[in-house]
This record gives C-alpha cells, sequence and structure tokens, in this order.
C-alpha cells in the first residue's frame, strides 16, 4: 500500500497563537511554563488534526519555538561562548539569547540567570525561501554534546496521544554546511567526526522510546556540492545506519532536483529517499533508473511552498509512474517540501469569492490532497472520481478565465526594449549632479524606511478596516503620526528622512493590495522568522498599478521639512518573491508586470518633488537558483526588472536599493548592474564581513552597511556603532559610507529605537568631527 505522509506542518497556529505566545513570553506577561503549554497544545492540535485527516506518517519535531535549525544548535549543544552557557541543557532563555540577542541590564528575575548584553547570531534566508534560520557557528576544536531532549520528548508526547509519530530533524551533513565560522580557512564540514556521535546517541534514544522511522533532511544535497561534502554524506549515513540498524531512514531533499549528487544519495544506506517532483518532476525517472532494490521514494507531488490547487492528473501520473516501477510498498505521497512555508488552512477564508477560493489549497488542504491522492491509488480512481473530474473542471475554468489576462499589460510588455532598461548618464555623472542637488554631508545618515508600528498604529488600522472610523479620521491620524515621525528625525540630526510607513502593514502586501491581478486573504499568515509572520499577496493574473500608490504619503511628508523625504518602494524581484505567484507562466513575465507598475509608481514620486527613492529588494539573492547553472538566466531577467522600474528617472533622482542577510559575493556582478545609486545592506551581525564582496569588486556606488542589528531589542551604544564604521572606512572611501540601521524598523519598540538612533547619528558626527580634525 502507498503510504500518505507529510514533512511538516505549519507552527504558527491557524491564528498565530505562536506568535502571540511568544511576544507575550518576552514581553513578561507571559510565563515560561505557561509558553510552553500553549506551545504543547498547538503540537496537539497539529498531529490530531493530520490524523483525522488520515495521513499514514506524522512528522513530530517540526514544530519549533523559534527556529528548525536553532533547535538543532541547542540539540547538538553548539552554543557559541558569548552566551556564557555550561549547562547540562539549553535553557529557554539562552535559547532566546542565541535568536534575539540580550538587550542591556536584562532582569534575573522569575529564577532566570543574568547576561550580558549580547548580540544575536546571525541571521540568513532559508535556501530560496522567505523563511529565516538562524546561521550556526563553528570553531576549530569544537566540542559538540546532547543538549536537548526536545525530540525526544514531542515523540514521546505524541505516543502519549496515541499518535505514533515520525520524529524530524536536520541532517548532520546539511546543519554543518548551513553554518559558519569567523576563523580564516577553517571548513565546518571537519567537525563532522565529533557531531555524529550526537546523532547516534539522539537516534538510539528515539528508538529506545519506539520510533520505527526517522525523517532527516538534507537540504544541501540539492546544491553543487563538491567531492568533499558528496563524501561527507556516505561517511555520516554510513554510521548512522551502522548506529541504529533498527531505524529506519527517510532522506528528505527539497526545493529542487539533486543532478550531480542524486547517485550519491540514492546509494546512501538509507530505507527512503524524498523527492521535490514540483520544482523537479524530471527527476524521478532519473532516480528509477538508479534506484537501489531497497529503496523507498517519496513522492513530493503536491507543492509545499504555493498555495494552488494540485493538478491531481498530473501528480497521479507521476505516482504511476513510480509504483510501476517500484511496487506500491515503496512509495510515499508527499508534500514537496515542508509545510512550513504555507498558511494554514483555508477554511478561514471566509471573504473568497467562490472562483478563487477553488483555485487555491493551503496546509490543511494539501494534507486532503495527499490523503485523496493515496485512496485513488490504493483504492483505485473509481472511488474519488468525482473529486478527479471537479479538479480537472476546475483547472480547465481557471486557464480560460478573463481575470488572469489583461490585454494593456501584455501590450506593455512587447514594448519593452533596451533602452527601457538605462538611466539618462552613467553614475559617475549622476553622482555629482546629486551631491549638487542634495547637499548632504558626509557619512548622510538615514533610516531604512519603517518605522515602529506600535499597538495604537495597529489598532486605528483595525478599526479602519472594520469600519470603526471613518476614513478622513484615519488619514488626519495617520498625518499625525508622520508629523511626530518626521519631528524626531529633525531633532535627533538624521540626514534623510522617511515618513515613517505607518500607513502600511507589509512592505509586500500595502503594494499588492493596489494592484489588479492580486488577491489577499484574511489569515493566510506564514512565518517569517521567530515570531514574525507575513501574509503573502496571492498573485493570480496579470499585474498593473490601479493608482498613485505612495505620492500621497511622500508629498504630505516632504512638505513638512526642508531635509530630503525618501520615497519607499518594494522593488519587483522582492513583490515576486514574497508573493504567492501564479504558477501559469513564467515568473520572469509576471516580475516584469511587477516592475512596470512600480516603474509608474517611481515617476509619480519623481513628479511630486521627491528626488531620493528608495527601491528595496532584500529578496534578490534569494530568488537565485540553487544550481548555478541556472543563475545567469536568473540574474538577468531580475537586474532588468529593477532597472526597468528605475530607468526613466532624471539623473537629479538618487535610487537607492536595500538588501539583507544575503552572501554578496558570487553575485556583486549583477548588484553593480542594478546600477542604483546607493546601496543599504545588512551587516551589522556579520561584523561587516558582508563589505568584503563590495571591496575586492570595487564596487563604485555609495554604500550604508547597517550597523546596528534590528532584530535584536538591544540598543547599541555609540562607541559600537562608530567601532563599526571605522571598520567600514577601513575598506570603503568616505563619500561612498552612508549610514543606516541593517533593516526597517518595524518590529522594535520607540524606546529601542529613539536611543539606538541617537547613538547612529552621534556616531556619524563625531566620525565627521575627526575626518575635520584630521583634515586642518
Amino acid at each position: 500500500m502507498v503510504i500518505a505522509t507529510n514533512l511538516g506542518y505549519p507552527r504558527i497556529g491557524p491564528r498565530r497563537e505562536l506568535k502571540k505566545a511568544l511576544e507575550s513570553y518576552w514581553s513578561g506577561t507571559l510565563s515560561e511554563a505557561d509558553l510552553l503549554e500553549q506551545v504543547r497544545q498547538l503540537r496537539r492540535d497539529n498531529w490530531l488534526l493530520q490524523q483525522r485527516l488520515g495521513l499514514d506518517h506524522i512528522p513530530c519535531g517540526d514544530f519549533s519555538l523559534y527556529d528548525h535549525v536553532l533547535d538543532t544548535v541547542a540539540m547538538v549543544g553548539a552554543v557559541p561562548a558569548r552566551y556564557d552557557w555550561a549547562d547540562a541543557t539549553v535553557d529557554t532563555q539562552t535559547y532566546f539569547a542565541m535568536a534575539r540577542g540580550v538587550p542591556e541590564k536584562q532582569s534575573s528575575g522569575n529564577g532566570t540567570k543574568r547576561l550580558a548584553a549580547t548580540p544575536a547570531m546571525e541571521m540568513t534566508k532559508w535556501f530560496d525561501t522567505n523563511y529565516h534560520y538562524i546561521v550556526p557557528e563553528f570553531e576549530q576544536g569544537q566540542q559538540f554534546r546532547l543538549s536537548s531532549r526536545k525530540l525526544i520528548d514531542e515523540f514521546v508526547e505524541a505516543k502519549a496521544l496515541g499518535i505514533h509519530t515520525r520524529p524530524v530533524l536536520l541532517g548532520p551533513v546539511s546543519f554543518l554546511l548551513l553554518g559558519k565560522s569567523h576563523q580564516d580557512q577553517f571548513q565546518p564540514l571537519t567537525l563532522l567526526d565529533g557531531l555524529l556521535p550526537i546523532y547516534e546517541e539522539m537516534l538510539r534514544s528515539l528508538a529506545e522510546v519506539g520510533a520505527d522511522w526517522v525523517q532527516i533532511d538534507e537540504p544541501c544535497l540539492v546544491l553543487d556540492l563538491d567531492a568533499q561534502a558528496q563524501n561527507a554524506f556516505q561517511v555520516a549515513y554510513q554510521r548512522l545506519a551502522t548506529a541504529v540498524p533498527q531505524l529506519r531512514i527517510l532522506l528528505a531533499t527539497y526545493f529542487a532536483d539533486l543532478r550531480n549528487n542524486l547517485s550519491t544519495a540514492v546509494h546512501l544506506p538509507v530505507a527512503a529517499i524524498h523527492l521535490d517532483l514540483v520544482r523537479a518532476p524530471e527527476q524521478l525517472a532519473q532516480a528509477l533508473a538508479i534506484l537501489p532494490s531497497h529503496l523507498s521514494l517519496s513522492l513530493g507531488v503536491v507543492d509545499g511552498r504555493n498555495v494552488w490547487r494540485t493538478e491531481l492528473q498530473q501528480a497521479l501520473a507521476l505516482i504511476e509512474q513510480a509504483v510501476q516501477a517500484l511496487g506500491s510498498d515503496r512509495v510515499f505521497i508527499a508534500p514537496s517540501c515542508s509545510l512550513l512555508h504555507s498558511p494554514v488552512d483555508l477554511e478561514m477564508e471566509t471573504k473568497l469569492d467562490k472562483e478563487l477560493h477553488s483555485w487555491i489549497a493551503f496546509a490543511r488542504q494539501k494534507v486532503e490532497e495527499i490523503v485523496l491522492l493515496t485512496r485513488a491509488v490504493n483504492e483505485g480512481a473509481d472511488v474519488v472520481a468525482s473529486e478527479l473530474q471537479a479538479n480537472k473542471a476546475m483547472f480547465e475554468h481557471r486557464r480560460s478565465s478573463p481575470r488572469i489576462h489583461n490585454k494593456a499589460v501584455q501590450e506593455r510588455m512587447e514594448a519593452i526594449s533596451g533602452k527601457s532598461l538605462q538611466r539618462q548618464s552613467p553614475y559617475g555623472q549622476r553622482r555629482n549632479i546629486q551631491r549638487h542637488h542634495l547637499k548632504l554631508p558626509l557619512f548622510p545618515t538615514t533610516t531604512i524606511g519603517s518605522f515602529p508600528q506600535t499597538k495604537e498604529i495597529r489598532a486605528r488600522r483595525a478599526d479602519y478596516l472594520a469600519a470603526k472610523i471613518s476614513a478622513a479620521e484615519y488619514e488626519a491620524f495617520l498625518r499625525e503620526e508622520i508629523k511626530a515621525t518626521i519631528r524626531f528625525q529633525e531633532e535627533i540630526g538624521l540626514d534623510v528622512l522617511v515618513h515613517g510607513e505607518s500607513e502600511r502593514s507589509d512592505m509586500v502586501e500595502y503594494f499588492g493590495q493596489q494592484f489588479s491581478g492580486v488577491l489577499f486573504t484574511q489569515n493566510g499568515w506564514v512565518q517569517s522568522y521567530g515570531s514574525r509572520c507575513v501574509r503573502p499577496p496571492i498573485i493570480y493574473g496579470d499585474v498593473s498599478r490601479l493608482q498613485p500608490m505612495t505620492v500621497h504619503w511622500s508629498r504630505f511628508a516632504q512638505s513638512l521639512t526642508s531635509k530630503p523625504v525618501k520615497g519607499m518602494l518594494t522593488g519587483p524581484v522582492t513583490i515576486l518573491q514574497w508573493s504567492f505567484v501564479r504558477n501559469d507562466q513564467p515568473r520572469s513575465h509576471t516580475c516584469q508586470q511587477i516592475a512596470l507598475a512600480i516603474h509608474d509608481e517611481v515617476l509619480g514620486l519623481e513628479a511630486a518633488g521627491i528626488r531620493v527613492i528608495q527601491i528595496d529588494e532584500p529578496a534578490m539573492r534569494e530568488g537565485l537558483p540553487l544550481h548555478h547553472d541556472d543563475w545567469n538566466e536568473y540574474l538577468t531577467w531580475a537586474v532588468n526588472c529593477f532597472r526597468l522600474a528605475c530607468a526613466d528617472v532624471q539623473d537629479e533622482t538618487q535610487i537607492h536599493t536595500h538588501m539583507c542577510y544575503s552572501e554578496f559575493n558570487d553575485i556583486i556582478e549583477a548588484i553593480a548592474q542594478m546600477d542604483a545609486d546607493v546601496i543599504s545592506i545588512e551587516s551589522s551581525r556579520s561584523q561587516m564581513d558582508l563589505l568584503t564582496a563590495f571591496v575586492d569588486y570595487r564596487y563604485p556606488n555609495e554604500i550604508g552597511p547597517g550597523v546596528y542589528d534590528i532584530h535584536s531589542p538591544r540598543v547599541p551604544s555609540r562607541q559600537e556603532i562608530e567601532d563599526l564604521l571605522r571598520k567600514a572606512l577601513q575598506v570603503l572611501s568616505p563619500d561612498q559610507l552612508w549610514v543606516n540601521p541593517d533593516c526597517g524598523l518595524k518590529t522594535r519598540r520607540w524606546e529601542e529605537v529613539q536611543p539606538a538612533l541617537i547613538h547612529m547619528v552621534e556616531a556619524a558626527q563625531a566620525l565627521r568631527a575627526t575626518l575635520s580634525a584630521k583634515e586642518r
């Protein structure tokens, strides 16, 4: 019999219960015991739901308080020395200190230990998704020990409910490959021999409490690996299979095809391997041709990363191909990846019209599709004939729906030419013109765009959306917020101001709501990191700008000050990457449509007198295909879409862009081709290490390396920021350097933002004074 399974379920809860519990705990209004009880209930609900829906293999250990990679850090005791941890297990306080950092003067109440002010561990994107993971830190001679029984405890917890689960953990090789070291030339893979005993101990413990299958995720198998890494997989799984022979291992890969790693993967001593057949259906035939006779296949035929219904007949064709080659007893039916990246339940969307509702599936509906496909194979297609026919009819209707196609948009795309992508003058000429017009000092200070979204702002927005206050009342409130934000920035001496984005709930959602071809949900939340959830737009048809989107607010903000105010826009690649994108045309076509819409807004801002316009592209790198052979095609259209959005502005208009939490070395040429006048980047957690790429490339334009980490509640001192700026000046010229935080300030509190920005401005002023004194 074919087995219905899942690789992971959303952690956040149908109403973002995890977010609310975490933020209550962090604010001190929820005890640790109550936090753990609330998340226990979330896990219980997830297991029971998947059991009721009919899954045969239900995952456990997929739930996390913050991040599954951080869970692995805790499991193996890879706690960086700065957290002063020496206990037998990683406690909750240390766990969150690694995730969020430790602010000044942390209280030691409630029985918790006191930690000195400490920065958080670095965070970066999980492969090509918008999920962020905590980057493990490794050093030569590092020692590991089993320091968390979370996975064992959760297996026992599910077992007590009468649910036999399959534990899930991140594999040892991917764990090392996803980490970093601050020691030059040190290779984390050399730690594998010391790490494997911890995995062996964990697997033995799981077997002792009754586990018979374990899912070990090795997503790095879809990357371009060298011989050393491929050999590491062979060493690791030979050890693990030998240590616990009674435990069957499902090796899970996802997000791309394995290519040159396929032979390595299928010949590892594991019981089953999972393949993503949504991203790479062609790898099924390749795998079947070389699969050993003992190995089972888990077929990822339901898209775990997008919201569209599965075309069931296509999925069944792949399943039947595998069943014919292997027999039904060696086949699992699964989502392409963990459903972590999917919203929770479509049934909570009560305002979607019937047509659009019929096209969409969230996590719960995807599990239902998996079970239905399993029934079709095990019991015969006749048993689910009505469901298959309804699915076929839905897809035929969707393909022909007039809601998808817009002739005017298609005509604009056809008119795009090379001239559409070029600024009037090269950067060297623009720079001089902009300096003359803007008259900014050395080390100009600015922020990345958003200011704190306070409880009052969120409450007023909710009141407006619920029609409890009028549009005029809401606008008056927002105007006062903008006035206060501008006044604060002037008072502390920032050079380029922003209006604070109090009218926006999300940097992508705000624009998507004003595009055609895009729909929004009430509860379609997905986790970005920790308690941070986003509600991505769903792009279902051709995109165009319906009306000016930001011009009104930027014009108002600029009227309040003589200093330049940045117009704040989200770039086309980021809107694409952070949306659920239609799957009936190439992503590049959809991105071009978004670029044209942003282009219209850029010209509108310029016409309103805005001379600094920031087009954020934090997702530029995360959109990279996972195989290098595919990079050039992606980077060409992605860069061209950015250029299309801003190419028609005058030389006097300064175009900024922002990128966060990325490694830039291997795409620095593409970043230069974007031709932005100023780029701001995340760099504080990496201690300015990310600047190396710009220096080695001799990047000519201006750069704002982030000088403090906005993802942590810590308030950096003036000296700390000044030290980072001096470090930046070791590799950048003074006239290149801008001063700004890592990212937008939306998620922070004013009590954190005010002193941090004051320290930032003081550091820039001190640096100017030092430079002036030297010149004298």
